[in-house]
């Protein structure tokens, strides 16, 4: 329980003397000086005791002094409280510009015909218009960016080499104006899948950008529809990342079946589960969809909570009894029957 305590109790000391001198010289100054008495004038004396009632307007008095007196004494009441903030991540979006992600996205299967009709006949498979692989990946890294208004995020480009497009920022709205700008033909020239290169400059751009609370919570989010096929290996790099605490997700944007099952694509995807992060085989919009939200909810920033212990001044528990207090011996005093003429 929280009791109060006064920040200057050694006033007390002083208040203390003040009374006692006050008492001795009260006492002096209404001491009687007899030359001589009688019994009569003792007996007399003795027959008449005024009631303790008449002495309420001095006791009101007194009570009201002993408040003021606590109150120069400053008294205070300590609480706590805890200050909760959420420290959000450092997370860098790391996209696949190879030519293969201008394909369409979700591509139909063939049209099935009957057996009897001849080859030559057969209509070719076509092809939905629709979003690319690149522009739905786009979408979903912009839904993402504005779920996470609290992390630092980056975006990274990869081909042939890999390319910082926005370090690390708060500034949500230009790090969505900047994936806006990214196209097929920013990276012309190129079209080979760097997976490895492009995680090596994630990694070096965190350390780089790595705040005072330290690197523990820093993420990877990656977005390709191939294996690696130039630069460094990734599986080489993915364990750099994982020795920085830094977690890799890896999501397929519509990675074909005979892709997925090289072994050493599907070795890459065990190092990727094995080091904490995830694998998702987006073969749709709503997989991609999903997957960003997914790792929305599973990537949160730490709690932080800070306590402070304050002293509010509680001046007024005993400044306003001690005006009633004042107050009601004041009111006292006029009334005769407490008027004191002993």
């Amino acid at each position: 329980m929280t009791t109060v305590r006064f920040l200057h109790p050694e006033l007390a000391w002083w208040m203390l003397a003040v009374l006692a001198v006050c008492f001795v010289i009260r006492r002096w100054r209404t001491r009687r000086r007899y030359v001589a008495s009688t019994a009569v004038d003792r007996i007399a004396g003795r027959s008449y005791a005024p009631s303790a009632l008449r002495r309420l307007p001095a006791f009101f008095v007194v009570m009201s002094l002993g408040l003021i007196g606590g109150a120069l004494m400053d008294p205070v009441l300590p609480y706590a409280d805890a200050d909760v903030t959420s420290r959000g991540l450092d997370i860098v979006m790391l996209l696949d510009l190879s030519s293969s992600m201008q394909e369409p996205m979700e591509r139909p299967a063939p049209l099935a015909f009957p057996s009897f009709t001849p080859v030559a006949q057969r209509a070719p498979a076509a092809r939905a218009p629709g979003k690319t692989r690149l522009i739905a990946t786009k979408d979903a890294i912009k839904e993402f960016v504005r779920r996470r208004r609290e992390d630092r995020i980056a975006l990274i480009v990869f081909s042939d080499n890999a390319y910082v497009v926005s370090p690390l920022t708060f500034d949500h709205d230009a790090l969505l104006h900047y994936i806006d700008l990214v196209d097929d033909q920013i990276l012309r020239g190129e079209g080979m899948t760097a997976i490895g290169d492009g995680l090596a400059l994630a990694n070096y751009l965190l350390a780089r950008q790595a705040n005072s609370a330290g690197r523990g919570n820093q993420v990877i989010v990656l977005f390709t529809d191939g294996e690696n096929n130039k630069g460094r290996d990734p599986m080489e790099v993915l364990a750099e990342s994982n020795a920085a605490n830094i977690r890799v997700h890896f999501i397929g944007v519509d990675l074909e079946q005979e892709v997925r099952n090289k072994p050493q694509v599907q070795i890459l995807l065990q190092a990727v589960r094995r080091f904490g992060g995830r694998y998702f085989n987006a073969s749709t919009i709503a997989d991609l969809d999903a997957a960003s939200r997914t790792i929305d909810a599973i990537e949160k920033g730490n709690l932080v909570e800070r306590a402070r212990v304050h002293d509010a001044p509680v001046y007024e528990w005993f400044v306003i009894p001690a005006l009633v207090c004042l107050a009601a011996g004041v009111a006292l005093r006029a009334v005769p029957f407490f008027i004191d003429r002993t």
